[in-house]
């Protein structure tokens, strides 16, 4: 009496199981989506306590940190607000120039690539 096969199984003639050949696995590697800074820039006229402002609300960083960045775009002429990928560096960016102009600020936000 022959045995019934199990699934994956081949016969040989004559009964006898055989496992299945090896099957080879291509492993595709996918890479992190490219990220973005969001850089302030300075002007002469928006208000270094506004800029404070807009770096804890809407980048949420403490206030230390967010004094820290501001004295950078300050003294330096610009300095990155966080990192992220496009859609949210967009938004972002999007956000601080919204909240800029109604208060009537000529602050400036843009991204660039990493």
């Amino acid at each position: 009496m022959s045995r019934p096969l199990r699934a994956g199984r081949a016969a040989k003639p004559g009964g006898v199981e055989t496992a299945p050949a090896p099957v080879a696995k291509s492993r595709t590697r996918t890479k992190p989506p490219p990220r973005y800074r969001v850089v302030m820039h300075n002007d002469d006229f928006t208000p270094m306590e506004f800029v404070v402002m807009v770096l804890v609300r809407h980048f949420a960083m403490s206030h230390e940190k967010a004094v820290e960045v501001m004295l950078t775009v300050h003294t330096r002429g610009s300095g990155i607000a966080g990192i992220y990928p496009r859609e949210i560096a967009e938004t972002k960016v999007q956000q601080v120039m919204k909240i800029a102009r109604q208060h009537e600020h000529p602050l400036r936000c843009t991204m660039e690539r990493e």
